[in-house]
């Protein structure tokens, strides 16, 4: 009715396309405007500047044969400087964006393997984007932005890359606890070495001791008791330890005893064995 009447409103982000005689004149912006239809003039349509989206899906292959479907977004504009060329040159401007977007993704994709295509998105976004600009300017539009939102494999190829992330995490695991059972052992090697050193340290001072203690015993004795000689002393000593010992063995039901000729008199028999062999080590030393 407006139209009829030659009135015409161009709405926000809107250019009208008028022409007289069916020759384009000019583009009309947002605003209310007389068309007089009378002198052959009328709206050939209108031209949005608003930035529209595509999203592109491509199947193709990589270089290590997988296929694979690469979802690209595409954001254009038509530029208000040539909305003619934007409204007149192009019939389906995203079917020429979508063949742009085939030809330059399946150039790119299969000079690529499947791990690398994951990581190259950006790369290959600027690609397209790179020729769908220079290609695209020349009809009115213009690229705001391309992304490569997904690509997506074969059902298959994503449960085999899952099973294949599963086992090298499987066998990190496992080399780090092999990794941690080892350092455990050898914490534990360390520990009962440090142990029997110091279990060793204590036994020298414990013999030590006692000899100590002996030597403090047989000089007293041998200097109260006139008369007595070392050798009694230690016999002495030895026959009280000698009694001390069956004491405990009898005390103890439990004990696991090695029976070896005993009584008093072999006393000076063991220490006589010792002290001959003490006195052969010595010269056996003293020769070499």
């Amino acid at each position: 009715m407006d139209q009829m009447l030659g009135c015409l409103q161009v709405d926000q982000s809107t250019v009208a396309m008028i022409e007289h005689f069916g020759r384009f004149v000019r583009a009309l912006d947002p605003g209310c405007y007389c068309v007089p239809w009378c002198c052959c003039y009328r709206t050939a349509g209108l031209m949005s500047l608003r930035i529209n989206q595509l999203d592109v899906r491509c199947e193709t292959k990589t270089k290590d044969n997988v296929f694979v479907t690469v979802v690209a977004s595409i954001q254009y504009q038509a530029i208000r400087e040539q909305v003619e060329d934007a409204f007149y040159r192009l019939a389906d401007p995203q079917a020429q964006i979508r063949s742009y977007v085939f030809d330059v993704v399946r150039s790119s994709v299969p000079k690529m393997e499947l791990d690398e295509v994951f990581i190259s998105k950006n790369e290959i976004a600027q690609n397209v984007e790179k020729e769908l600009e220079k290609a695209m300017h020349d009809y009115g539009y213009r690229i705001v932005q391309t992304l490569i939102v997904d690509v997506e494999p074969d059902e298959r190829v994503k449960v085999a890359m899952n099973e294949i992330n599963a086992a090298q995490r499987i066998r990190q695991a496992t080399q780090e606890k092999a990794e941690a059972e080892k350092i455990l052992q050898v914490k534990k090697a360390e520990g009962d070495a440090e142990a029997k050193y110091l279990a060793g340290v204590g036994v020298a001072r414990q013999r030590q001791a006692i000899v100590d203690g002996l030597r403090e015993s047989v000089m007293g004795f041998s200097s109260q008791v006139p008369g007595t000689s070392a050798k009694d002393v230690l016999d002495m000593v030895m026959l009280t330890q000698y009694f001390d010992t069956m004491r405990d063995i009898g005390a103890n039901n439990k004990s696991s005893t090695i029976f070896i000729p005993h009584g008093p008199g072999n006393v000076g028999d063991i220490s006589a064995q010792i002290r001959d062999g003490l006195t052969q080590s010595i010269v056996a030393s003293k020769n070499m």
